[in-house]
């Protein structure tokens, strides 16, 4: 298969290793385009794609530019996997609320965290986006950048581009629903709606029987035996003590409780989950006797692995030696579907994904055009949801304010205003009063200056 792919934020260095890894794998053609505003990221990422290329031999043109307009005329897939700021912005969304009070064991979809991290993404996504419309707008458009549901539905407000979300959430969640159940994940049959990070399970099959009562069952049997005191299972490193199931996942005693509540399981578990609910874990971070983002997830933990990898790449792109062989393994992580969901476009298969896309209907009772996380059939008219039943009252509840969230911070990013973002900051629900959110505000819109236009006063 002969693409032109261009990669937007390669300096996400895993994801580009993973990208092309299964590239490789996949045989394709054409090229391949590395884009990223940091000349020094983009040099690690372009030294370890070309030991790539030349290791395994494969016909693909390599092109680097910290100018995306360079690349995108002719591209015919872009995937964007930008983060404004890198980790040093991430660690003031999350750092900054600490001292109000307010505790993220990820800070980059919602609370505070996402709040301020999507005032920085909106801006350049619909500028990426402005671009590709002007010199590539038949091509596939992909998302990986958080927040999710802000950002995708920002550039479809501000631009009409046809921008699809992913993220690999539902289907590692779907995975570990298929190990917890003694199933082969080929054999599992699932669908999962919601918004991202906070993506219900409905409906679970394997072999033509209903999954639902027998994850009702462990649910009432941890719940029983939960205490709220206890220890928290989670490696205070961030990582998985289950190596097979997604990061971050565990015992996920919240998510049990929501299974035990509603009837449906959680995706992505707890270390996104419990963000969501951030009125119920004000002690100020209290979770069954730890703290989010300190001892229960260690959001300095995830820093901490984030820049070990970079540096461990860093350290291969510029040694003379090959490449290891493990480097081209398949492994894990946001990119693994995306190189299928091409796959199934251009060949017409109709393999159904989960998808970030506009509410024209797949979710009835939910606010029409709102970005919700959906099963969607890829085929050659693009990625197209698949109608759905109205979620039970008690998950839909779930979502209709968050959904009202994201319109709250969209407005305030494309309008570039002080006023909306402490609502924002008021209806996502983590501060306690009008004047901490105001204070909040002005605090993050500080220690971010550097990565936001002109704000009014306003």
């Amino acid at each position: 298969m002969h693409e032109n792919l261009v990669l937007i934020g390669a300096g996400s260095a895993m994801f580009t290793r993973g990208l092309i890894a299964d590239v490789i794998r996949h045989g394709w053609e054409g090229g391949i385009g590395l884009v990223d505003t940091d000349p020094a990221a983009l040099r690690v990422a372009e030294r370890l794609a070309q030991k790539m290329l030349a290791a395994s031999g494969a016909p693909l043109r390599l092109r680097a530019a910290t100018d995306r307009r360079d690349l995108l005329p002719g591209a015919t897939a872009v995937i964007c996997t930008i983060g404004v700021g890198g980790r040093r912005a991430w660690e003031q969304d999350v750092l900054v609320p600490r001292r109000f009070g307010i505790f993220q064991p990820v800070g980059d979809s919602v609370m505070p965290g996402g709040t301020s991290r999507a005032l920085r993404m909106i801006p350049a996504m619909v500028g990426i986006a402005a671009d590709m419309l002007d010199l590539c707008p038949s091509a596939l458009f992909f998302n990986y950048g958080n927040p999710m549901s802000p950002v995708c539905r920002a550039v479809h407000r501000a631009t009409g581009a046809c921008m699809v979300g992913l993220c690999h959430g539902v289907f590692d969640v779907g995975r570990h629903l298929a190990g917890l159940l003694g199933v082969a994940p080929d054999d599992l049959r699932y669908t999962a709606l919601g918004i991202n990070h906070l993506t219900w399970f409905t409906e679970v099959r394997a072999g033509g029987r209903d999954m639902i009562p027998r994850l009702a069952a462990i649910a009432r049997e941890k719940v029983a035996g939960l205490d709220h005191a206890q220890p928290n299972p989670h490696p205070a490193d961030g990582a998985s003590a289950d190596r097979s199931a997604p990061f971050g996942c565990g015992e996920d005693p919240f998510t049990w409780e929501l299974v035990n509540l509603f009837g449906a399981f959680p995706a992505v578990m707890d270390r996104h989950v419990t963000e969501f609910f951030p009125h119920l874990f004000a002690g100020p971070g209290s979770y069954y006797g730890r703290t989010l983002g300190v001892d229960a997830f260690s959001f300095e933990g995830t820093i901490a692995w984030g820049d070990r990898i970079y540096a461990e790449m860093q350290e291969l792109a510029e040694s003379p030696e090959p490449l290891p062989a493990k480097y081209f393994e398949r492994i894990g992580g946001e990119h693994e579907q995306v190189t299928e969901i091409v796959e199934s476009i251009r060949n017409d298969r109709g393999t159904v994904y989960s998808a970030n896309l506009p509410n024209r209907g797949q979710i009835p009772n939910l606010p029409a055009d709102a970005v919700v996380e959906c099963p969607a059939v890829a085929d050659a008219g693009g990625m197209r949801p698949l109608l759905q039943p109205p979620l039970p009252a008690g998950i839909a509840g779930t979502l209709a304010t968050r959904l009202q969230w994201v319109e709250t911070v969209v407005e305030a990013a494309l309008t570039a205003s002080r006023k909306t973002f402490i609502q924002a900051l008021l209806l996502d629900g983590a501060v306690a009063s009008v004047a901490q959110a105001a204070q909040l505000a002005d605090a993050l819109l500080a220690v971010q200056q550097a990565h936001l236009p002109d704000w009014r006063q306003a």
